[in-house]
């Protein structure tokens, strides 16, 4: 195997196979061969532009110059051709069909973070860069929705933008209200999540935009993109919409007799978002396992439906750095998402103390406690442990709601120990206030607490649970140990990738500017994998991207 000198440090290896290009030679102006480490990056990082790598005088080179001879008519002094990289820049990754359809100039979006972290602030900085935000509508009431929706829509009037619709199981009536508030002011585009069936309001919503043109082409304006992790999940997005709740819709007059026709040849999503190890409601699943078991799936169901537009599939979860995206994409991702790391950004709707927490994190700094909005299932969310002891403290009053029928039954001692040490107050009080909450969020909840001993022991615990991550948007003084910060492992990997560079520091994470360095950084790896493929390895320190400059 022959290698040769270079300025590089790191030898030229070129495998043993013929080379593509063996009847070609490459013969330009000289000084456009790039041999040093950085005058290969410089190279490297022109993503519109093809790359070349060549041999020439004895050492490698790269070139973005396309000066190509056959091999007889070449020069004797002329390059011998290695290997090819075509443009790549960054808005070709991905599928161009996802991109046309929610109006993007990158296949990529963040996902809605609960309580408005996902802010209006984080929504319109994507929106005019060519990304999407989804607003963080989970957890908020409708009245605090309708302020976002007016924002935003006033900021980008042609989008992109999408707005969350979370699974409530304990709150119905919220979920009703919610899909209300989208349909009156025509949100086009929702994130589904956490939702482990179909509900009657997510296939209203749905529904409710079906038309269909003179033509005859069923068009469905009011788009999802369904964020799930269990493959049974997956397959009820993926299919058309279920004919009882499409007839029990029919009749209650909140569909037309033409959309319950139409429903039939539509899935319920136009994009399955695959969540594998993220923050939040997670299963901590491996996206290597998860990405082909989906297209999979979803191979199957548009072979049994010929749906005119497959349903895309993309990937979220553990993508904080460019080689996660790389990962991603190279198994067939449509899209990727975020989430972990945006939080951190300027943008986000959270303190500056959860800010640097999150700018420290480790990849094991993280663990799964009880979720608010799903405690009495016992469900669970990933959060960040580091700094706060809130995890612990939640996971406590879980043990405590499965041991115990009702407040009444808890040990005095240690019903002390948690007015004391958690609540800070007496319970008592926290009920009184558990009350006037649900009185103009639920009241149904109240009614079933009076009734049931067990269930306002729930609503007591969920005081804490919910209040904690409010807390922690909002820097509350003395909380600190309080607060619930939804985190999972690529915020690790994300401060990892950035330490040493201008992104290190919390205050200069812009949410757009991050974007941008995730997918050049992907293109860029991408770029360098091709030339791998084709036997050229480059100096290890070509192999990685670094953010060195701000994009924007």
């Amino acid at each position: 195997m022959p290698t040769s000198k270079s300025s590089s440090p790191f030898p030229l290896l070129v495998t043993s196979y013929p080379a593509p290009f063996t009847e070609w030679r490459w013969q330009g102006d000289p000084s456009r061969l790039a041999r040093t480490t950085e005058a290969q990056r410089q190279f490297l990082l022109q993503l519109d532009h093809p790359l070349w790598a060549v041999t020439h005088e004895g050492s490698l080179a790269l070139t973005t110059e396309t000066a190509l001879l056959p091999a007889g008519q070449a020069d004797p002094g002329a390059a011998t051709i290695l290997a090819y990289a075509p443009p790549l820049p960054a808005e070709a990754l991905g599928d161009p069909g996802f991109r046309d359809l929610f109006g993007l100039r990158y296949a990529y979006y963040a996902g809605a973070m609960a309580g408005g972290i996902a802010s209006e602030e984080l929504v319109i900085a994507l929106g005019k860069n060519g990304f999407m935000g989804i607003f963080g509508a989970a957890g908020l009431l409708p009245a605090r929705v309708e302020q976002a929706i007016h924002r935003i829509r006033e900021a980008l009037p042609q989008g992109p933008y999408g707005f969350n619709l979370i699974f409530s199981p304990n709150e119905p009536a919220l979920e009703e209200r919610t899909t209300d508030l989208y349909l009156k002011h025509g949100i086009r585009t929702i994130e589904a999540s956490a939702y482990v069936d179909l509900t009657l309001n997510l296939v209203r919503y749905r529904l409710a935009g079906l038309t269909q043109t003179p033509q005859g082409r069923i068009v469905a304006q009011n788009r999802i993109i369904a964020k799930i992790s269990r493959r049974e999940v997956a397959q009820r997005f993926m299919q058309p919409a279920p004919a009882d709740l499409v007839a029990q819709l029919l009749q209650s007059g909140q569909i037309s007799p033409t959309q319950a026709n139409l429903a039939q040849y539509v899935p319920m999503a136009d994009a399955i978002t695959v969540e594998a190890d993220s923050g939040g409601h997670t299963d901590n699943r491996p996206l290597v396992g998860l990405i082909p078991t989906m297209l999979t799936l979803r191979d199957r169901i548009q072979a049994q439906y010929s749906y005119s537009q497959p349903v895309f599939v993309g990937a979220a979860g553990g993508i904080g750095t460019p080689e996660a995206a790389l990962a991603a994409f190279t198994m067939g991702a449509a899209y990727i998402v975020t989430g972990s790391v945006n939080q951190s950004c300027v943008e986000a709707g959270t303190s500056a103390h959860v800010k640097r927490l999150l700018a420290q994190a480790d990849m094991a700094d993280v663990m799964m406690a009880p979720a608010a909005d799903m405690f009495e299932m016992g469900v669970k969310v990933q959060l960040l442990k580091r700094g706060t002891l809130f995890p612990m403290r939640a996971q406590r009053l879980y043990e405590l709601y499965t041991r115990f029928p009702s407040l009444e039954a808890i040990p005095p001692e240690e019903r002390e120990k948690l007015e004391r040490q958690i609540f800070k107050r007496d319970l008592e009080s926290i009920w009184q206030e558990t009350v006037q909450y649900f009185q103009e969020r639920d009241p149904r909840q109240i009614e079933r607490a009076q009734r049931d001993p067990h269930q306002k022991m729930a609503l007591v615990f969920r005081w804490y649970l919910g209040l904690s991550s409010r807390w922690a948007n909002r820097g509350e003084p003395g909380r600190e140990m309080d607060y619930q910060i939804w985190c999972g492992p690529a915020m690790g990997a994300f401060n990892a990738w950035v330490q040493g560079s201008y992104l290190e520091a919390p205050e200069n994470r812009h949410v757009a500017d991050v974007a941008l360095h995730l997918m050049t950084g992907c293109a860029y790896l991408a770029r360098t994998h091709i030339l791998a493929l084709q036997g050229v390895r480059l100096a290890p320190d070509l192999r990685r991207y670094r953010p060195q400059q701000p994009m924007l």
